[in-house]
């Protein structure tokens, strides 16, 4: 996983925009996750549903102001793999994802974490986290 400004996949691969960064703002900025997720051959041939969450410092979830209400910032896909004739049996499958998002209003000299979760399974080396810049006095 990695922090960018912004990511997509063309051709199974991940195109990426600024990224590597762990410190944003102050202000609310477009910014993206991208992932490769490595495969399982043996879980390969089935549908696998990812969820990706925003966590403030103490683990909470972040919740931002939408027109339907107040909502945690999370966002949901699926992906299916299917084995490759060309790869050694055995041989992880790789699967890029990109999520980009918009500006999110997030408080200025804070600390954040992205969690993944795939199929329910959360490792602790699946979560990137990230910083506000305080706002500076003029």
């Amino acid at each position: 996983m990695m922090l960018c400004d912004s990511a997509q996949v063309a051709d199974g691969k991940l195109y990426i925009l600024g990224g590597g960064w762990s410190l944003t703002g102050p202000d609310p900025m477009p910014s993206a996750v991208a992932m490769k997720v490595d495969v399982g051959w043996h879980e390969a041939g089935s549908g696998h549903h990812w969820e990706l969450y925003l966590e403030d410092a103490d683990g909470q979830p972040v919740m931002v102001q939408t027109p339907d209400g107040t909502h945690p910032v999370e966002v949901r896909g699926e992906f299916h793999v299917a084995r490759p004739d060309t790869v050694p049996e055995g041989t992880p499958i790789d699967v890029a994802l990109a999520v980009n998002l918009g500006p999110l209003p997030l408080p200025s000299g804070n600390r954040f974490t992205w969690r993944l979760t795939i199929d329910g399974d959360a490792r602790e080396d699946w979560a990137l986290g990230f910083t506000t810049r305080p706002v500076l006095e003029a």
